[in-house]
C-alpha cells in the first residue's frame, strides 16, 4: 500500500457519526425542512395530522440529505481548493467516497420508502426527482457548464414547500408554485452574493459563477434585477388571495430591505457588503414564511 493510499485509510478508518451527519448539510436541510413544514401547514385551514408531519418532513430529510452526500462526492476536488469547503469529511479523506456513496444510497431508498408507504407516491416522485435534479443535473453537469447554473439549477431546490403541500393534499396546487416560485426568484441573488464574496476561489477551484465569467459589476446588477423580481414574486400570494395584509407588509418590507443590500452592493462593490447581502437573504427567507404562516392562522 501507497504511502498516499495508507493515510488515507488511516483516515477514513477515524471516521465519525458526526463527520456522516456532516456530509447530509444539516443545517442546509433545516431550512429546507422549514420552508416543507410551512408548505404543509398553508395546504389545510386546520393543522395536518402528525403522521404527516412526522413522515413526510422525515421522506423528505433523507432524500435530502442523500442528494448533499452526493455533492459531497462530486464536489471532491473542488472542495480541497476552495477554503470554506476543504475540511468537509471527503474532501479531507475522512470518508472514503465509496463509502458515502453507499450512506446517499441508504438515505435515499429509506426516505422514499418512507414517504411512498407512509405519505403519498406523489410527493415521493416529486422528493426523487428533486435529487435527481441537484444531485444529478445541477452537480454534475450545471454547476461546471454554465454561468447561469445556479438560475435553471435553483428549481431543484426550491421544491421543499411543494413537497410539504403534496404530502397533505395529494396533488399539485397553484399556491404551492407560488412558494416554489419565490425560492426560485430567490435562489440567484443569495448564491451570487456569495460568489461575489468567494470569487477567488470559485476562480481557482474552475467553477464559471457569474463573478468569475462576467465581472462583479454585471453580477452586482443581476442581483438587484432578481430582488426586484423577487420582491414582485413575493407579492403574488397576496394578490392571488392566498394571505392577507400582514403578509403584504411583511413582504414589502423584508423585499425593501433585501433591494436596499441590492443597491448597497451594486454602488460599493464591497466584499462585506457581499457576505452581509447573503447572510440577510437566509434571514429573509426564513422570515418572510414565517410571516406567511402567521397571515394564514390568523386569517382562519
Amino acid at each position: 500500500m501507497s504511502q498516499h493510499a495508507k493515510t488515507l485509510f488511516d483516515k477514513a478508518s477515524h471516521a465519525t457519526w458526526r463527520d456522516f451527519l456532516e456530509l447530509t448539510k444539516p443545517r442546509v436541510v433545516a431550512l429546507m425542512i422549514l420552508t416543507s413544514v410551512i408548505g404543509m401547514l398553508l395546504a389545510t385551514p386546520q393543522l395536518p395530522g402528525w403522521q404527516v408531519l412526522l413522515f413526510g418532513n422525515l421522506g423528505i430529510a433523507l432524500l435530502a440529505g442523500a442528494a448533499a452526500v452526493i455533492n459531497h462526492v462530486v464536489d471532491q476536488r473542488i472542495d480541497t481548493v476552495m477554503a470554506r469547503t476543504r475540511k468537509r469529511p471527503v474532501a479531507t479523506g475522512r470518508i472514503a467516497p465509496l463509502d458515502a456513496l453507499l450512506f446517499a444510497t441508504s438515505l435515499a431508498l429509506a426516505g422514499l420508502l418512507v414517504l411512498v408507504w407512509q405519505v403519498n407516491s406523489l410527493t415521493a416522485w416529486l422528493t426523487l426527482a428533486s435529487l435527481v435534479g441537484y444531485a444529478g443535473v445541477y452537480t454534475l453537469f450545471l454547476k461546471r457548464a454554465t454561468p447561469q447554473n445556479i438560475v435553471i439549477g435553483g428549481l431543484a431546490g426550491a421544491m421543499p414547500p411543494l413537497l410539504g403541500w403534496t404530502s397533505v393534499t395529494g396533488q399539485v396546487d397553484g399556491h404551492a408554485l407560488l412558494l416554489v416560485l419565490i425560492i426560485f426568484a430567490w435562489t440567484p441573488p443569495h448564491f451570487w452574493a456569495l460568489a461575489i464574496h468567494r470569487k477567488e476561489e470559485y476562480a481557482k477551484a474552475g467553477i464559471p459563477m457569474l463573478p468569475v465569467t462576467h465581472g462583479n459589476r454585471y453580477t452586482e446588477l443581476h442581483i438587484l434585477l432578481y430582488t426586484l423580481m423577487l420582491l414582485a414574486v413575493s407579492l403574488l400570494p397576496f394578490v392571488t388571495g392566498m394571505s392577507g395584509h400582514l403578509y403584504l407588509v411583511g413582504a414589502l418590507v423584508l423585499g425593501v430591505r433585501f433591494l436596499h443590500y441590492a443597491v448597497l452592493l451594486l454602488r460599493g462593490d464591497d466584499r462585506r457588503v457581499a457576505l452581509a447581502t447573503f447572510k440577510y437573504s437566509i434571514t429573509y427567507l426564513m422570515v418572510l414564511f414565517v410571516v406567511l404562516l402567521v397571515d394564514h392562522y390568523l386569517r382562519f
